[in-house]
Parts: structure tokens; C-alpha cells; sequence
């Protein structure tokens, strides 16, 4: 017993420096030289700045007819709606799915499955969107996350189902329950902590997403907080102490949120699997 204590304190500490060199040091690194003159955050070392520049951050806020704060609002907008989006759609489909058991729902499931291995094509979509006429829009750009996180949001809620017990249901129907009123009165009040994992892993996806804005949603009005980092790059290439600090701004939200709910976001994934 006595070793294998050793071995859980060994591997904490191990875990500990190696969460301490691949976040915590980089994350140090970009504040300190976010609070420096240009001339000395060019020289990317961590000595700490004599005097703090908060004014890096202002001037960050303030630049470009205040994009970030326009991304924000774009960014903000985009994660809620899928988010809300994905709830609904998500957790009834989840439910339909894992209590059905015929081939209709097999071949869905099988279609969910490949959804999480199949990559998006990006010109079709460009197409299909520009047809429908809600290429550059932001629901547009919410209908795209949502059809992208689809597939892993379903089957947390799918997995999550075998811990619901089936006879909770049952007694619903005895009771008079239509399968609207039991799936939100009875059902969806018990998916609680698979909802709170989705919230935030899809949140931080979402927000954190690059690749799909640049190509969905173009335009510097339609700009997200990940695409200010992208401008940045080119306007304030020899200034790494503002592109430092845009880097914190767009960082700290995410940041924040999962600091505050890891925990929920493992009890959520492993839940489901408690019964098979």
C-alpha cells in the first residue's frame, strides 16, 4: 500500500510539472510581455517590466474602431445560439436513440458516428450557404457550428441515457404523461449534468473556433475574437506586447469557465457510463 501511494504522489507531481511547463509557464510568459514597451517586449524573455503597461490592453480594446469588443459581441452571440440550438436538438435526439431500439435508428446512429469522422467540405457548403442566402450571416455561421457538434453532443446525451432508469418513464405514461410533456417534465430535468458538459465543452469550442469563421463568416464586422488574433498578426507584427495582450483577452473567458467547471465537465462524460 505504502508504494503504491508513492507511485499516485510520483504521478501527481509528474502530472503538476508537466501542467506547469505546457500551460501556466507559456500563459506567464504572454502576460508579463503583455504588460511591457514594444522595444522591450520584442526581446521575449520573462523578466519582469519596470514599469506595467496596462495601456496595451486599452489601446488593444481600442484599435480598429474597437474590433474586439465587435468580436465579442459576434462571439458571444454565435456560442449562444448553437449552444442553445444543440441543447434542444441534442438531448431529444440522444433520447429517441438510445430507447428505440428498431433498424431506423441504427442507420441513424451508424450516421451520427461517421459524422464524427467525415471532415466538412468547405466549398460545397460555401455553395449551399450563398445559395440559401446566409453565407456572411451569423446565423448562417450558427447553423454550421451546430451541424459540426452534432455528432459528439448526441452521444453524450445518448450515453448518458443508460443511467436514466426506464421505469421513470413508464410510470409517466401511467400517469397520464404525453411524450412531449414526459421527455420535458421527466426526462430533461435528469440530463442536468450531461447539459452542464455540453454547455461547456461546446462553449469553449465554439469560442475558441478559427478555421470555420475565416471561412463562413469573412468580413471585419462579422469578426470573431479568434479572427482579432489573425489581424493583429499582420497589423502589429513587430509589436508583441499588444499581441500578447490580445491573446489574454480572447484566452481569459474560456480560461475562467473551465477553471470554475471542470468538475462537472468529467461528472458529466462519465456518468453515463455507470450503466450499460
Amino acid at each position: 500500500m505504502k508504494n503504491e501511494k508513492k507511485l499516485y504522489l510520483i504521478g501527481d507531481i509528474v502530472g503538476l510539472l508537466g501542467a506547469l511547463i505546457i500551460f501556466i509557464i507559456p500563459f506567464g510568459f504572454m502576460f508579463i510581455n503583455s504588460l511591457k514597451e514594444r522595444r522591450e517586449a520584442n526581446l521575449l524573455n520573462m523578466n519582469w517590466p519596470e514599469t506595467l503597461q496596462w495601456v496595451n490592453y486599452k489601446e488593444v480594446f481600442t484599435a480598429n474602431n474597437s474590433i474586439v469588443l465587435t468580436a465579442f459581441k459576434n462571439s458571444i452571440l454565435l456560442t449562444l445560439g448553437a449552444v442553445v440550438v444543440l441543447i434542444m436538438v441534442c438531448s431529444m435526439a440522444g433520447y429517441v436513440l438510445q430507447r428505440r431500439r428498431d433498424k431506423l435508428c441504427g442507420f441513424l446512429n451508424a450516421l451520427v458516428l461517421s459524422g464524427l469522422m467525415v471532415p466538412p467540405a468547405i466549398l460545397p457548403t460555401i455553395w449551399m450557404m450563398q445559395r440559401l442566402g446566409i453565407y456572411k450571416t451569423l446565423w448562417g455561421m450558427i447553423l454550421i457550428e451546430v451541424a459540426l457538434q452534432i455528432p459528439f453532443t448526441i452521444m453524450l446525451y445518448r450515453g448518458f441515457m443508460n443511467a436514466i432508469p426506464v421505469e421513470l418513464e413508464e410510470a409517466g405514461y401511467i400517469d397520464g404523461c404525453t411524450r412531449v410533456s414526459l421527455f420535458t417534465q421527466i426526462v430533461f430535468p435528469l440530463l442536468k449534468p450531461v447539459t452542464a458538459t455540453v454547455v461547456i465543452l461546446n462553449a469553449a469550442t465554439i469560442f475558441n473556433d478559427f478555421t470555420n469563421p475565416l471561412y463562413f463568416l469573412p468580413g471585419s464586422k462579422n469578426a470573431t475574437v479568434q479572427l482579432t488574433l489573425y489581424n493583429f498578426m499582420g497589423q502589429y507584427s513587430s509589436s508583441y506586447n499588444l499581441l500578447f495582450a490580445d491573446v489574454i483577452i480572447i484566452t481569459l473567458p474560456m480560461l475562467v469557465l473551465f477553471i470554475f467547471f471542470n468538475k462537472r465537465i468529467v461528472a458529466g462524460m462519465v456518468a453515463g457510463a455507470v450503466k450499460g
